[in-house]
């Protein structure tokens, strides 16, 4: 399990991202690992994210400062993080001090850990409050079977989807064909074998542009962008990259932007057409390579594995 909290607090602000901190995702070098990054000036919130830090995280046995001598090893603490891991399956933000919904442009923080929790129900009722347009971003094309789901069923009521997608190339687990092959290198062309079949069982959509699958490229540079865009009114940030181990495993967070009067569109849609920005539209499915596409390395390593073991990969995979 991991803790893949987002969130930074600065006084009254939340600088909100996917991004961890660190050069690649500065861009502080020659490459740049796309994510998106928000500035929310907003006491409640900051005091939400600061009470949820003070209050759930920093007093557990669990949790030690790395600053200090010798902290413990986490061998050493198996049954504080197994009690740990249970306390945050309780723990919610607390928003007492924010607005109450009152028709106007709001944010919601949401928390989950382990399944059916309160970010991944969110995920997947936006998905199926969308009407018009429903567009999704995720660096690793590895949908957990609930957001599968509720994906197949807007197309099915004509909702208008685009998926924004890395080119396996600019998945950050990406390895240069001619560099020594590693485990690892596969992962790139297993989500793609995920999209192709995706995207094959949903041609017609696509035929229809009613589906829309964008790959994005840019250079040597890497994507990692999440989130979900539905119809004209909800925004979700999140550090969640919608794959079954963000929705079963590990400690996740978001921000649920609602804006029923159209009051923050423009920045909205400009976001939007920015990450579009680089990316390729698939007009057919067999534009996708397959296994006889691929380095010798991972072809071997993808025929060695059955497919039952490859399925089992991919719902399991980092």
């Amino acid at each position: 399990d991991v803790l893949h909290l987002k969130g930074s607090v600065i006084d009254d602000c939340v600088i909100y991202s996917g991004a961890s901190i660190n050069n690649v995702y500065l861009h502080k070098l020659d490459k740049y690992r796309l994510d998106r990054y928000y500035l929310i000036e907003s006491a409640p919130l900051a005091d939400s994210f600061e009470h949820l830090v003070q209050r759930e995280i920093l007093p557990s046995a669990a949790v030690h400062r790395l600053d200090l001598q010798s902290p413990p090893s986490s061998r050493s603490l198996r049954s504080e993080i197994r009690a740990f891991r249970s306390d945050l399956k309780r723990a919610t933000y607390d928003t007492s001090a924010g607005d109450k919904e009152n028709g106007q442009l709001r944010v919601i923080p949401l928390l989950g850990v382990g399944p059916r929790n309160s970010l991944n129900r969110a995920i997947c009722d936006l998905i199926a409050s969308s009407k018009i347009q429903l567009t999704i971003c995720t660096p690793y094309f590895n949908l957990p079977v609930a957001v599968t789901r509720e994906v197949n069923r807007a197309l099915k009521r004509g909702v208008k989807v685009d998926i924004i997608i890395g080119d396996k190339t600019a998945n950050d687990f990406f390895i240069d064909p001619d560099e020594p092959f590693k485990v690892i290198s596969a992962l790139p062309y297993l989500y793609e074998i995920s999209l192709r079949r995706f995207a094959h069982k949903h041609q017609k959509a696509i035929a229809q542009q009613r589906l829309n699958v964008h790959l994005w490229k840019h250079g040597d540079n890497t994507f990692h962008l999440k989130g979900v865009w539905v119809d004209q009114r909800y925004t979700l940030l999140t550090g969640n990259n919608l794959n079954p181990r963000a929705f079963n495993l590990d400690l996740e967070n978001g921000l649920l932007i609602d804006d029923p009067q159209g009051q923050w569109t423009d920045p909205r849609e400009a976001e939007i057409a920015q990450l579009m920005r680089n990316t390729q539209r698939v007009n057919q499915y067999d534009e996708l390579d397959t296994l006889a596409n691929y380095p010798e390395g991972v072809r071997k390593f993808l025929k060695r594995v059955s497919r039952v073991r490859v399925e089992r990969l991919l719902y399991r995979i980092l």
